[in-house]
């Protein structure tokens, strides 16, 4: 499955953003990460693709939300109050099969196997 995200920009702290996802095919479980330079990659969001139980990093908890429109194919990341260190590449990711311990790995990289290409978030203070 090939993933395309898109939505990123530059704003302002406190303004908005919004960050969809669209695959090519069937996903079980879809994730939104983020990387700022000389960081590691981290977990941000993530849910099943029948919907169900979402699941945030404590980080965003409350300011962003992640859905999904199952007709598009796409999740989306709705990121509100932004911060400055909100700032870093967000990557989408996918996993195509199901497992059963999704609720306890479901903010490790490893569990997903496509990626997509990144999309730049810029929040200035």
């Amino acid at each position: 499955v090939q993933l395309q995200a898109s939505g990123g920009g530059l704003v302002q702290a406190g303004d908005s953003l919004r960050l969809s996802c669209v695959a090519s095919g069937r996903f079980f479980y879809m994730g939104w990460f983020r990387q700022a330079p000389g960081k590691e990659r981290e977990f941000i969001a993530a849910m099943p693709g029948s919907g169900g139980t979402t699941y945030y990093a404590d980080s965003v908890q409350g300011r962003f939300t992640i859905s999904r429109d199952n007709a598009k194919n796409t999740v989306s990341l709705q990121m509100n109050n932004l911060k400055s260190e909100d700032s870093a590449v967000y990557y989408c990711a996918a996993r195509t099969n199901r497992i059963l311990y999704y609720s306890s790995t479901y903010n490790s990289t490893a569990l997903y196997a496509y990626w997509g290409q990144g999309t730049q978030v810029t929040v200035s203070s």
